[in-house]
């Protein structure tokens, strides 16, 4: 496995020409996929309906192609998910990477066309390790086997030939033979919709390989973790798998996991790998292990603009290349890909904090959210939940936040609630079954979170005393019609600021 290390290693390092390409000129790149993909969407329905043949400018492009959203490019998608073709992209569309509701939408089904699997995703995959191998020379991750956690995937039943499934799901069904003979656990136990059953199958079955290195996100990685570690009597996993070195990992952040993933790995020289990889794209991968920023991948299929935060409301919002962003500024990002989204907000926000090369880090969303480990709840999740509960059990609420509780020890992760009622619910157990209930109802990826405690349990829901909010808020000097309590935050200093306040 030594040669073979050696030669894969090699192989993987000669992308970084590739990439050092796009670092040295990055706008001579984004432009050159900008008429690649407008030529290869003349055909298309949308490329007529936009008259993409006489597009040759970007302003041109800027001026007839409106921003859209999954609500606005969700006709399109209903025809391709029943078998229609060339209608956003032209290449056969059979794949759609299922990820979490819109406000509409309890899912939403993402094309994935034949380009923007090797151009976009599996190029990202193999860049991960590219650049990795890079930064350790001595890296012998290829004499084991890579760990990798993806999603279920099923038949989409409105077409007999077109399919759907979480990313993760979708990237294993297509994998290269070479890949996924390198990948551990096989397909029949990767795909299984119970996660319950999965994971177990999971720990007993890797348990007894070779671990070099994992990808996953870290909520279930931290589960199938603690098994492994129960079924194996062992106290960390270099016990158990001696010569892992690598974990790679994305989509939510990575920081309230760390003293975790130290405990469970308990090697200094243990590599950590972000990524930022959605059904989307592939969007950045961490090229310095000491810098948490991640280097914008420029060469995937996809041409990107930035609408600073200030125009988002705006009916017509100003959108910007990549030679005219700034550092330090928050920007929503706006893709054109070679899967068939065109002028299309992803919902992210980000900052630059480098413009040579160009360096990003994750702000957030667009809109306000809770986005710990994978569940992705939005505002509209949380008002239809609460709505529900009000309704079932005679109560009123006057204001409310929420934010997650992080793994600690072998507890597993929730949200936490603080919620200031007008009239109390007459049945408050009642009212927290509800809006979880609920919650489960409008957003699959929490539903997954929550199958059997698995990763999310209970909500805990605070009732805090009238007056508690306003207090917050004047605490704050941010009382006034233009200063509003944060509903959904992705950390726990509102709540805990607030909770705080309750005690004194």
């Amino acid at each position: 496995m030594t040669i073979v290390n050696s030669f894969l290693t090699w192989i993987m390092k000669k992308r970084m020409h590739q990439i050092e390409l796009f670092m040295k000129y990055p706008d001579e790149v984004q432009e050159e996929w900008f008429h690649t993909l407008i030529h290869s969407a003349i055909g298309t329905e949308w490329g007529k309906k936009y008259e993409y043949r006489s597009i040759e400018t970007i302003e041109q492009y800027r001026e007839r192609v409106p921003i859209q959203t999954y609500e606005t490019l969700k006709p399109y998608i209903e025809k391709m998910l029943k078998g229609e073709q060339n209608v956003l992209w032209p290449s056969e569309i059979k794949w759609f990477a299922k990820s979490s509701g819109t406000t509409s939408d309890r899912s939403k089904f993402i094309p994935v066309s034949q380009e923007s699997l090797e151009e976009c995703h599996f190029k990202g995959g193999k860049d991960m390790l590219a650049i990795y191998c890079n930064n350790q020379p001595e890296a012998k991750i290829f004499t084991g086997k890579s760990l990798v956690l993806g999603g279920s995937h099923q038949i989409n039943q409105l077409s007999p030939d077109s399919f759907y499934g979480d990313l993760s799901a979708v990237l294993i069904k297509n994998i290269p033979i070479w890949a996924e003979l390198m990948r551990t656990p096989d397909m029949s136990i990767a795909l299984m919709d119970n996660y319950e059953e999965k994971i177990e199958r999971m720990a007993r079955v890797t348990m007894n390989e070779n671990v070099t290195n994992i990808v996953g996100v870290p909520t279930w990685t931290i589960v199938l973790a603690k098994r492994v570690l129960e079924l194996t009597g062992k106290s960390n996993l270099l016990e158990v798998w001696p010569n892992l070195e690598l974990y790679i990992h994305g989509a939510v952040n990575f920081e309230p996991y760390q003293e975790q993933f130290a405990s469970l790995v308990p090697n200094p020289s243990m590599y950590y790998l972000e990524t930022y990889n959605a059904s989307e794209g592939f969007f950045g991968i961490q090229d310095h292990s000491t810098e948490k920023d991640l280097l914008l991948m420029l060469d995937y299929g996809i041409y990107y603009e930035f609408i600073p935060m200030e125009e988002i409301d705006k009916e017509y919002p100003k959108a910007l290349s990549l030679h005219e962003v700034e550092l330090d500024k928050n920007y929503a990002i706006v893709i054109s890909t070679n899967g068939g989204l065109w002028r299309y907000m992803i919902g992210d926000t980000v900052k630059f904090t480098s413009l040579n090369p160009h360096r990003i880090k994750i702000t957030g969303r667009t809109k306000h959210f809770i986005n710990a480990f994978g569940e992705e709840v939005i505002i509209d999740n949380a008002e239809k939940a609460l709505t529900k509960a009000c309704a079932e059990t005679n109560a009123l609420i006057q204001d409310y936040t929420a934010c997650p509780i992080y793994f600690k020890g072998k507890d597993v992760g929730g949200h936490e609630w603080v919620i200031e009622f007008e009239k109390h619910p007459n049945e408050f157990d009642r009212f927290i079954d509800i809006l979880d209930n609920t919650l489960r109802e409008v957003n699959s990826d929490y539903d997954a979170k929550r199958f059997k405690d698995m990763a999310l349990k209970r909500p805990t829901v605070h009732k805090a005393p009238q007056g508690t909010f306003y207090n917050w808020l004047k605490s704050k000097g941010k009382l006034g019609g233009q200063h509003k309590v944060p509903r959904l935050a992705n950390e726990r200093k509102y709540v805990e600021e607030i909770l705080e306040l309750m005690r004194a």
